[in-house]
């Protein structure tokens, strides 16, 4: 008899063994096709796994589902930094597909997420129409560009000029580069406080994830006498009867003001013998598209990047500030997480914000996933409502709630996990 893994009629989900590590890992590396990992990249992802906050689906002695939880801190609206459970290694065998499997294990880790008192969980699809059922909302998206540097001027701020860019080994930076990061990371919803381990991520650079580039290269900007930006990339040379028409592939890119921003650019834009500058999953409003004397010509395109679950709906909406002053009634449906369902009374601005459980008429209807795809401030209720996914039952409710709900700079998601 085949086990209902809804009904736990088998042992069901349950946390990961150091011992099971493998089986649990091979399950999800065959869930996504299959092709085998390097023994670096296994091993980086090994050092990161926490043990305590995955969860392995079997059956008998065989593994068949994953999923996993980092204790990630999310920067919120406001600039607080809120516990978030970064949703992870999700995999189902394909022999148990429709089975309950991953409802199984959305179940026990959302109920898990809860009892650790983090109010959010967070996840990059891999296919965005599976999450939604259980309460997820697409929150932030990136922006990726081909940028023809052969035709496109770029135009940055004169203190640039001010501004001292060296070559440097990416490990060898590594520490400052993270320190730059991380003074940035209070100033956007959507970053992640990066916990320790993490920074090997920026620096991984097997030969095969290389698609016939160069080696990961690095620069460093300097001013003031201090380490203000970086920029990592590689250079894939290419030639045609026209000449040289090589790519720099930009893998990330940080500045802490205007100037180091566009002194980083400008020297992607220059970089000899390239004619393009390949760029992905950067912020949607990022500066250089203002600058730059052609758009047309960038091929910019936008994409899904972070999506968002309340599982605390109070301490969530309690976590952020507002941009303008909100005082409004949600009626909420989450039939995953009844918990939060009913009659919420939010009162909030830039300072603070209160929210409560209410018997007072209702002024906005949505479900949490509507919730989760406004609360970083880059989806605006405004358009989730000409959707129809949110219906106004109080008279301006709604233009009071999108303002407030805002965010005066795009959400960003700056890596995967």
């Amino acid at each position: 008899m085949a086990t209902d893994f809804l009904t736990g009629s088998d042992t069901g989900p349950r946390v990961l063994l150091r011992d099971d590590w493998d089986s649990w890992y091979d399950t999800l590396i065959r869930a996504f096709g299959g092709v085998p990992e390097s023994t670096e990249e296994r091993e980086l992802w090994n050092g990161l796994t926490e043990l305590d906050r995955s969860l392995g689906a079997w059956e008998g002695d065989a593994c068949v589902g994953t999923a996993g939880a980092f204790s990630f801190r999310l920067t919120v609206p406001g600039g607080a930094s809120v516990p978030t459970a970064g949703v992870t290694m999700v995999g189902v065998a394909a022999t148990h597909r429709r089975r309950g499997v991953l409802t199984s294990l959305m179940r026990r880790q959302l109920d898990d997420v809860r009892s650790w008192g983090e109010p959010l969980a967070v996840l990059t699809a891999s296919e965005p129409a599976i999450y939604g059922r259980f309460g997820y909302g697409a929150a932030t998206f990136a922006l990726s560009a081909e940028i023809d540097t052969g035709r496109v001027g770029l135009s940055v701020p004169a203190a640039a000029d001010d501004v001292r860019l060296r070559y440097a080994a990416p490990a060898d930076v590594l520490d400052v580069c993270e320190e730059v990061y991380a003074r940035l990371v209070p100033s956007r919803p959507g970053m992640l406080a990066r916990r320790p381990g993490w920074e090997r991520l920026g620096v991984f650079d097997p030969e095969s994830e290389r698609d016939g580039a160069s080696p990961l290269q690095c620069v460093v900007a300097d001013r003031d006498g201090g380490v203000t930006g970086y920029a990592r990339f590689r250079v894939k040379l290419g030639w045609g009867e026209a000449g040289h028409n090589g790519t720099v592939v930009l893998e990330d890119l940080a500045g802490l003001d205007p100037a180091t921003e566009g002194a980083l650019w400008r020297f992607l834009f220059g970089i000899d013998l390239t004619t393009t500058l390949s760029v992905r999953g950067r912020p949607a409003d990022e500066g250089w598209q203002y600058q730059v004397s052609d758009i047309r010509r960038c091929r910019t395109r936008s994409r899904d990047s972070l999506y968002v679950r309340l599982v605390d709906l109070k301490a969530a909406l309690e976590a952020r500030t507002y941009q303008a002053p909100v005082d409004v009634v949600f009626e909420v449906e989450d039939d995953f997480c009844p918990w939060n369902a009913g009659r919420w009374r939010l009162s909030g601005d830039p300072k603070g914000a209160s929210c409560a459980r209410t018997a007072d008429a209702a002024d906005l209807a949505l479900s949490v996933r509507e919730l989760g795809a406004a609360y970083l401030g880059g989806v605006s209720l405004g358009a989730l409502a000409a959707a129809g996914r949110v219906r106004e039952l109080g008279t301006g409710a709604l233009t009071e709630a999108a303002v407030g709900f805002g965010s005066t700079v795009a959400p960003w998601l700056p890596h995967g996990f």
